[in-house]
């Protein structure tokens, strides 16, 4: 979660960064498991190494801490960073619960999301069926799972896919995860196709990536739900709205889609309409986030009438 003690990072640096920069020493940074994680403005290069120091010093069992110098970029949805301290980026993150294995520079995690993905998981019961795109090392999989839902987990960026199914195996969820490898926009080709003017087909998929054990080398195939998802939980990336649509077409009648989007404040009002155009009933909606001046992540719980 966000590093808050008694001291600020700012604080700690008086007497360290002259007084004129003193102002953009960043107030946030993230720990994911031992490492943090701060994104240090080019005009402060000159403290890098002090910087990362304190940071070191700040939080006892830190192992490193990594400088983010690009945003999110790329299908993979990865950043660029700078390794100031510190000899490796893997780390065990653990969180509501949970336990997650990752490398913090090959795929993305935001720790700043917990209590919300509490809240999403507070909602699931036994025996749902859930399909969860984008969705990295597993951080709404593996609490949806252990709610004793059967999900179906899509990501494109194979080092996250491997995770996640490490992750899965960690935490002793494997009967209840489907772990895929894959664009989600042609996988949804896929099952929106086993549809019929009756209704969808129970097809067993075995042409698509199902994340494997290293040792296996054979095809593994899986169900598509006969009355499709009971929810979906969908924590878009930027910029890619448009797959709402075509995730409601894979949710029941009366099903929820927890919907994740960056928006102005002035924006929702006119949002709020285009999903009761589409056939959505809002639930509820709030802010998750602040991400960039004017600009929130949103979170819609939808449900399908």
């Amino acid at each position: 979660m966000s590093f808050r003690k008694r001291v600020s990072l700012r604080d700690a640096m008086r007497g360290i960064v002259e007084e004129p920069l003193l102002q953009i020493v960043p107030k946030r940074f993230d720990y994911i498991g031992d490492v943090a994680v701060i994104s240090i403005p080019s005009e402060l290069a000159a403290y890098k190494e002090a910087i990362a120091s304190k940071l070191f010093s700040m939080r006892g069992n830190t192992r490193a801490v990594l400088n983010k110098v690009s945003k999110l970029e790329g299908e993979h949805r990865v950043a660029d960073f700078e390794l100031l301290l510190g000899e490796t980026t893997e780390t065990i993150h653990r969180e509501n619960g949970y336990t997650y294995k990752l490398d913090v520079k090959k795929v993305f995690f935001n720790p700043r999301l917990y209590s919300e993905r509490r809240r999403v998981a507070s909602k699931i019961t036994s025996g749902e069926r859930i399909i969860i795109p984008f969705a990295g090392v597993g951080p709404f999989v593996l609490p949806a799972a252990g709610k004793g839902a059967k999900v179906y987990a899509i990501e494109i960026n194979p080092d996250a896919c491997a995770c996640l199914r490490e992750n899965v195996r960690i935490n002793r969820l494997e009967g209840q995860v489907t772990v895929i490898q894959g664009n989600f926009e042609h996988i949804f080709h896929r099952f929106n196709s086993s549809k019929t003017s009756e209704g969808p087909v129970n097809t067993a998929y075995s042409g698509l990536p199902v994340c494997l054990n290293p040792e296996k080398t054979e095809d593994e195939s899986f169900q598509v739900p006969e009355n499709e998802f009971d929810r979906a939980i969908v924590p878009t990336p930027y910029g890619m709205d448009h797959f709402l649509e075509k995730i409601s077409k894979l949710v029941k009648k009366d099903g929820y889609i927890h919907f994740y989007t960056f928006k102005a404040e002035s924006q929702i009002p006119k949002l709020i309409e285009n999903y009761k155009k589409m056939g959505l009933e809002v639930e509820l909606y709030r802010r998750a986030g602040n991400v960039a001046p004017g600009i929130s992540r949103w979170v819609f719980d939808l449900i399908k009438k």
